[in-house]
């Protein structure tokens, strides 16, 4: 196997607790906590959970938007957060985000084209005679017409702004891209237009992705691998067909159970968890899940799971697997 491409090791982040007028710290939320992971050349990597389980806080740490708290974060083989701003920097074009909101991630202000390009500019990867016209095949890879380039961002639909998000990260030929979320806030229809614009990038880019979402049906499509997070921890990872056809942490056959069969007379039996998601700031103790596991046995709530693999690079961490 080739050189990984991304590499993380034991990777946390967490964010302190403060009250009083003296701000003392009185706390920390886990929002990720020992997340290990790693993505090959041109691979798809599917990072999926609830609401609030770290899943964007780990893609704006593996890109050094946010400082780490421990751990270890290597993009072809240079630990990322050891690097100085100089170097970070002349590393940037290689490694971009795909945002959540398309709209609230463009300056209302600044025409598309304007946008678009600004990053070659400031990298200083081509003189502005040159910019306009690669702004104009960016846009045409990713489905927008050359009359687009003048317009501003409150002139576009939902699904031709998150084009324009990733017409901004495509720009600068990345080896890697971190889309959050690129679909959630998009309709079906759309949905369908842009995974398959992700797609046909990456047979023709050979781009490496990190898919960040919550919708299983979107991340079976596009993704090649799948790691499960919960509560700020990942409880599974497997390739995409082992981790739908035999899940074997009891939160990934939750989640499974809620993704919708597209044959009426096929019924799947929903696992419906109890309880809410426990507070970051304060984890269960033991297995993060064991408060909404249906399974859970007195190890669950003493002793943490190692994360292990369980046979073919399927790992999971639970004690009774």
């Amino acid at each position: 196997m080739s050189e990984a491409l991304l590499e993380v090791n034991h990777l946390k982040k967490y964010f302190p607790v403060t009250e009083g007028l003296l701000n003392r710290t009185v706390g920390q939320v886990k929002a990720v906590d020992d997340i290990s992971l790693t993505l090959q050349p041109g691979e798809t990597f599917g990072l999926v959970g609830e609401s609030g389980s770290g899943k964007s806080t780990v893609g704006r740490t593996i890109l050094r938007l946010t400082e780490k708290t421990a751990g270890e974060v290597k993009f072809k083989g240079q630990d990322i957060h050891s690097l100085s701003s100089v170097e970070l920097r002349l590393l940037r074009p290689q490694m971009q985000l795909i945002f959540q909101d398309p709209y609230s991630a463009l300056n209302p202000r600044v025409r598309v084209g304007d946008a678009i390009g600004e990053a070659l500019l400031d990298h200083g990867l081509c003189s502005r005679h040159e910019v306009r016209e690669l702004v104009l095949e960016s846009l045409d890879a990713c489905g927008l017409s050359a009359y687009h380039i003048d317009r501003f961002p409150h002139e576009f639909s939902g699904g031709q702004r998150q084009r324009i998000g990733i017409a901004r990260a495509l720009i600068l030929n990345p080896d890697l891209i971190i889309a959050d979320e690129p679909v959630s806030a998009l309709d079906v229809s759309i949905q369908a237009q842009i995974i398959n614009l992700f797609s046909k990038l990456q047979r023709s880019k050979g781009m490496a992705y990190l898919f960040i979402s919550h919708d299983l049906s979107v991340v079976e499509h596009l993704c090649s691998r799948i790691g499960v997070m919960y509560l700020g921890s990942m409880v599974e990872t497997a390739s995409r067909d082992e981790l739908f056809h035999s899940p074997l942490h009891p939160y990934t056959k939750a989640l499974l159970s809620a993704v919708p069969v597209p044959i009426p007379r096929l019924k799947r039996e929903r696992i419906v968890l109890k309880g809410d998601i426990p507070s970051p700031a304060n984890p269960p103790s033991g297995c993060k899940f064991h408060t909404r596991c249906p399974f859970a046995v007195e190890v669950c709530k003493a002793q943490t799971p190692v994360f292990r693999d369980a046979g073919g690079g399927h790992f999971v961490a639970c004690h009774l697997v």
